[in-house]
């Protein structure tokens, strides 16, 4: 790298933070963050659980915010005050280049968080994946979609729960869902929310003719107990049976899975990965109540385009990605229209591309 390109990769941090200070505005979150741990030390505070839990996570994630934007503006400062020293050739000048790299990767990162504004963004992702019609060929592309998801939570780090797992009969899996733990989870994964469309050589055709697959992928927030929705008793219908399936991990085979299913809109959701019939229960209860809330959120939606005028259908066909492994490798986003040629690194979670192309085209991807 040499010194017009540094310079010129420093005019642009510079200004990628300028707009980053605009965008999230320092003084102002400092300010709320004032009031809030004044709120948080009166005596009173902690009377009404909900409400505390409420403004004390609020307070940590402006904090968190802050200090990452600040620690951003030190990195930029550290940057011209070392270049300013290092000269071509030299160990400072690599030193130099591995920090330009790291900030570049840093800041991309915080962009991206400053977009995901949503009321939900920053809840864990409940993620529910169905093999399309097909058969065998479906029910094994979701699990690689599983597959990928996983690798996906595990590269940033999240927690993962296999709340309900279904195994295809001969291979794959004919429904799981799983809860994902994590920063921003909900923001970053509703991109993937859709239709996934596969096009290989299936490995289960003797004849080796390529074939078509279809899987869909459903995500939701999980919904905490500070969010208020009634889910009245004889709403809901509760079946109890026996677990089975592996998921990943052990699950009981006792009578403990809890299937429940809400009447008024027949949304049905299922938990068997705990051994203990009431903690299934808890969890398919709040699978339900972030269904619930998703629901009421596609209605002011509906409601929204419905007076703009505008109609878009959705269906099974309508996929929003194309995986192809055969005659060619490429996974093409429709939305976005970003695309990536290496599949194996796609299949084993690399998808951070394809969801702030996303992220980043906005409105325009709605």
């Amino acid at each position: 790298m040499e010194t017009y390109e540094v310079n010129k990769i420093l005019s642009l941090f510079e200004e990628s933070i300028n707009d980053l200070n605009k965008a999230i505005n320092p003084e102002k979150l400092e300010s709320d963050y004032k009031k809030l741990n004044l709120l948080m030390q009166e005596p009173n505070f902690w009377s009404n659980q909900n409400s505390a839990k409420k403004t004390s996570k609020e307070a940590t994630e402006i904090r968190q915010k802050l200090d990452d934007f600040f620690a951003l503006e030190k990195k930029y400062k550290n940057l011209v005050e070392w270049f300013s020293i290092s000269e071509e050739g030299t160990e400072e000048w690599t030193i130099l280049e591995n920090d330009i790299e790291t900030l570049q990767k840093d800041l991309k990162a915080f962009e991206i968080e400053t977009l995901l504004n949503g009321p939900y963004d920053n809840s864990n992702a409940i993620i529910e994946l169905h093999p399309g019609a097909g058969g065998t060929e479906s029910q094994d592309w979701a699990d690689m979609l599983y597959r990928m998801y996983t690798r996906y939570a595990q590269r940033r780090k999240f927690k993962i729960e296999v709340l309900d797992y279904q195994s295809g009969e001969e291979a794959g899996i004919k429904s799981v869902t799983v809860l994902i733990k994590g920063p921003y989870a909900y923001g970053y994964l509703k991109a993937e929310r859709g239709v996934h469309r596969l096009v290989r050589i299936s490995p289960f055709d003797s004849n080796a003719r390529r074939h078509t697959s279809f899987a869909s992928l459903d995500v939701i927030p999980e919904i905490n107990d500070d969010i208020e929705i009634e889910i009245k008793d004889e709403d809901i219908k509760i079946d109890v049976y026996r677990s089975g399936g592996a998921g990943g991990q052990s699950v009981n085979t006792t009578d403990s899975a809890v299937r429940i299913t809400h009447l008024p809109t027949n949304i049905v959701v299922t938990c068997q990965n705990e051994r203990s019939q009431l903690k299934n229960k808890e969890s398919a209860m709040t699978v339900l109540k972030s269904k619930l809330v998703l629901e009421e959120i596609k209605k002011q939606e509906e409601n929204i385009k419905a007076i703009k005028g505008e109609q878009k259908e959705i269906g099974w066909g309508s996929q929003i990605r194309s995986y192809v492994f055969h005659p060619y490798q490429m996974v093409k986003d429709h939305r976005t229209n970003y695309e990536v040629s290496q599949v194996d690194l796609v299949m084993d979670g690399e998808i951070d591309g394809f969801i702030n192309a996303y992220l980043k085209a906005g409105d325009n991807n709605e």
